[in-house]
C-alpha cells in the first residue's frame, strides 16, 4: 500500500526522461484482473549495462538474430550494439561467423497475395491447404489470439480426419512448454501459436518443415512500444523489430544440414524492405495459395521418411 502511495503521489511530477510511465488495466476475458502504475525504462540496455556488463571481467553476447538484415551493415550492427547494451561501453568487439546451412537450397519462401486479410474462412483454409500439403509437421503463427482460435474451429475436424494431429495454445489447456514437446516428439502432428511459441520452439529434423505466419508481425502499439519508437529511430524501429520476428521464426525451420522447410506468410503487404530477414540468395515468390499449396507439396515431397 505505502508502495502504491508513493508513486501515486510521483504523477504529480514530470516522469523522468530516461522512463515511460502509464496506468494499466489487466483484463482476462473481458473482466479486470489487476490495475497497476507502470514504469518502464526507455532503453532497457542503459541497467543491463550497468548492472551486468561494465562490472563484468568480459561478456560474450552471441544469436542468430543479433544483426536484422536491414541491408547497410554499419547500421545493421549499431542497432545489435543499442539492443545488446554494447552501445553503453567504452569498447566491443564484433564478429560474424557465416552460417553452416545451404538456405536457398534448404528452404522456400511464399507470400500469398490473393486472401483476403479480414476473411477467416479464406484464412482457415488456406493453412488448411499448407499444412494438408506438407503432411503436418507444421506450425502456424499468429499476431492474435482471437483469429487463433478462430482457424483452430474451423480446421481441427479436417485435419484429425487426415491423421494430422492438431495442437494449439491459447485453446488446449497445456502449458507452452509441454505443447512444443509434444509437437517435437511427434513427426505430422501441427501447432497454432503466438510470439511465445515462436521464439521458444527448437525443432529439428522433420516434424517441422513448414511454417505459416497470418499476418506480418508489426509491433503492438502500447504506450510503451509508443515511447521507444519516438525515441529510437520512429518507422525504422518498427521495421527492425519486425525483421527480427520475421528471422527468428524463419530460423526455425533449419536446425541441422538436412532440414529442409517452407516458410509461407498469408499476408500480401509484406513490404520489400522486409525481405533482409531472410538469409542472402533466397527468393521471396509472391504466389497465388494454389501455388503455395502446390510448392510446399513438391518441394517436401522428396524428404526420406
Amino acid at each position: 500500500v505505502r508502495a502504491g502511495r508513493g508513486r501515486l503521489r510521483s504523477l504529480a511530477e514530470e516522469t523522468p526522461s530516461r522512463f515511460v510511465d502509464w496506468f494499466e488495466v489487466e483484463r482476462d476475458d473481458g473482466r479486470d484482473r489487476d490495475v497497476a502504475f507502470q514504469r518502464r525504462w526507455l532503453d532497457p540496455t542503459e541497467p543491463l549495462a550497468a548492472a551486468v556488463l561494465r562490472p563484468a571481467q568480459g561478456a560474450l553476447v552471441t544469436s542468430a538474430t543479433l544483426t536484422d538484415g536491414g541491408g547497410d551493415p554499419e547500421t545493421a550492427w549499431a542497432i545489435a550494439a543499442a539492443r545488446s547494451g554494447a552501445a553503453h561501453l567504452p569498447s566491443a568487439v564484433r564478429a560474424a561467423v557465416p552460417s553452416p546451412f545451404d538456405y536457398p537450397a534448404q528452404t522456400r519462401v511464399y507470400v500469398v497475395t490473393d486472401l483476403g486479410r479480414d476473411d477467416p474462412a479464406r484464412i482457415a483454409g488456406a493453412v488448411r491447404a499448407l499444412f494438408l500439403a506438407s503432411g503436418g509437421g507444421a506450425l502456424g503463427l499468429f499476431t492474435a489470439i482471437s483469429r487463433l482460435r478462430r482457424v483452430h474451429g474451423l480446421i481441427a475436424r479436417d485435419l484429425e480426419a487426415a491423421g494430422l494431429p492438431l495442437y494449439a495454445q491459447h485453446v488446449d489447456a497445456i502449458d507452452t512448454g509441454t505443447l512444443i514437446d509434444i509437437f517435437r516428439a511427434e513427426e505430422d502432428a501441427c501447432l497454432l501459436g503466438t510470439d511465445a511459441v515462436r521464439d521458444g520452439v527448437d525443432v529439428p529434423g522433420r516434424s517441422l518443415r513448414l511454417i505459416v505466419f497470418d499476418r506480418v508481425p508489426w509491433p503492438r502499439p502500447t504506450i510503451l512500444h509508443k515511447a521507444r519508437k519516438a525515441a529510437m529511430g520512429g518507422s525504422a524501429y518498427d521495421d527492425t523489430l519486425t525483421r527480427l520476428k520475421l528471422k527468428q521464426a524463419f530460423g526455425r525451420l533449419v536446425r541441422r544440414a538436412d532440414d529442409r522447410g517452407v516458410f509461407v506468410m498469408l499476408d500480401p503487404r509484406l513490404p520489400s524492405r522486409l525481405k533482409g530477414a531472410f538469409p542472402p540468395g533466397v527468393a521471396v515468390e509472391r504466389v497465388g495459395i494454389a501455388e503455395a499449396v502446390a510448392g510446399v507439396a513438391a518441394f517436401l515431397a522428396p524428404l526420406p521418411r
